[in-house]
């Protein structure tokens, strides 16, 4: 698969690194997100504090970390985790953790994405790690997205998969409605995440998650998430707009590196 979008955000700089194999081996969507995570994982220095992300492929960053750590080429580094799930994972591997509390800037923060438009917005959150991942994200120096070709879209929802929303338990079908009628122009269809039990998903934070499905460009995002996070009831959506500062592509061809 091209790179879909790379010759449209000419505002962006851009570096297409060679293939990290030869061109014959087909590799797993697996083998390029670690592809992609290690190559962020360069951005990181001994006596960082850094934001651990959550998802797989933000998981291969934090083990990268974890191995760069005990091998002694990286020192003194804290880290702020996304989750509860990248908090065991870090503590697993012996990665000193803190929070935000302790340290409101963070150096860097790696993690992945769901969807990349060309102007390097996100949709993220189909973990549902949004509402924590925002929080670090929204603190730090440089923030690092590291991704598969797969997830470039043209807008936001392209995809045709979930745009999550952090929504409060109570009366969760009021905020549901709201929100789909909101995009009632896109097409919206709004649905109650489900747990592999069929049972609500809830949050680290004890919230539920709306999916927002759209057939349509949402058009101006940023009057869309506005919109969004005026709706008495929502905690977060997955919109990270102008938040990533570095989105490091890996496809086919090799890494593309992709800066604000």
């Amino acid at each position: 698969m091209a790179i879909a979008w790379s010759e449209k955000a000419s505002s962006m700089e851009s570096l297409s690194l060679s293939p990290p194999v030869s061109p014959s081996v087909i590799l797993t969507q697996d083998e390029l997100k670690k592809i992609a995570a290690f190559k962020a994982v360069e951005f990181v220095e001994s006596g960082m504090v850094l934001g651990l992300g959550t998802g797989s492929t933000a998981k291969h960053a934090v083990d990268r970390i974890g191995e760069l750590l005990l091998q002694g080429k990286l020192k003194n580094i804290i880290g702020i985790p996304t989750s509860k799930k990248t908090q065991e994972q870090a503590l697993s591997l012996g990665i000193p953790l803190s929070d935000l509390d302790s340290h409101p800037t963070i150096d860097i923060a790696i993690d992945g994405a769901d969807e990349v438009d060309p102007h390097l917005n996100l949709v993220k959150g189909r973990g549902g790690s949004l509402l924590r991942e925002k929080m670090v994200e929204g603190a730090c120096k440089k923030f690092v997205c590291i991704v598969d070709e797969s997830k470039l879209v043209k807008y936001l929802g392209g995809s045709g998969l979930a745009m999550p929303v952090e929504v409060v338990p109570f009366c969760w079908k009021f905020t549901a409605n709201k929100l789909q009628n909101l995009f009632q122009h896109s097409g919206c269809v709004a649905n109650l995440r489900n747990d592999c039990k069929g049972e609500p998903f809830v949050t680290d934070n004890g919230n539920y998650i709306v999916d927002l499905y759209l057939k349509k460009d949402m058009e101006d995002l940023q009057v869309a998430s506005d919109a969004i996070s005026r709706i008495a009831g929502v905690v977060e959506h997955g919109m990270f707009l102008d938040m990533a500062t570095t989105v490091i592509i890996a496809g086919e061809l090799g890494i593309t590196i992709k800066n604000k």
